[in-house]
C-alpha cells in the first residue's frame, strides 16, 4: 500500500460518497479531471496533485459537515475520484 493509500483509508466518509467516487475514478482522465479542479493553473504533477486535492477535499468534507448550502456532493464525488485516482497512479508508478 502506498502512502497515498494509507492516506486515503484514514478518511472517514460516508459509504456512498465513497462508492460514487470509486465508480467515477474507473472513469477518470486525469488531465480533463484536473484541468476542471484546478481552473486556470497548470495541472500539476501526480504526487503535488494528490496533496492539493487532499487539501481540498478536507475543505470540502468541513462545509459538508456545516450543512452550507455551498456544498456540493457532486464536486465532492470529483474531488474523491481524483484522489483515488492519483493514489493508483502512485501505486503503478511504485510497482513499475
Amino acid at each position: 500500500m502506498t502512502a497515498q493509500e494509507s492516506r486515503l483509508s484514514g478518511l472517514n466518509r460516508p459509504a456512498m460518497l465513497v462508492r460514487a467516487a470509486r465508480i467515477g475514478a474507473n472513469e477518470l482522465n486525469r488531465e480533463r479531471s484536473l484541468r476542471r479542479l484546478f481552473p486556470g493553473e497548470i495541472v500539476p504533477a501526480p504526487g503535488q496533485a494528490f496533496e492539493i486535492l487532499l487539501k481540498r477535499e478536507a475543505e470540502m468534507n468541513d462545509i459538508r459537515l456545516e450543512g452550507s448550502a455551498a456544498y456540493s456532493p457532486a464536486r465532492h464525488v470529483e474531488l474523491l475520484s481524483a484522489l483515488i485516482g492519483e493514489a493508483r497512479i502512485a501505486g503503478l508508478r511504485r510497482a513499475a
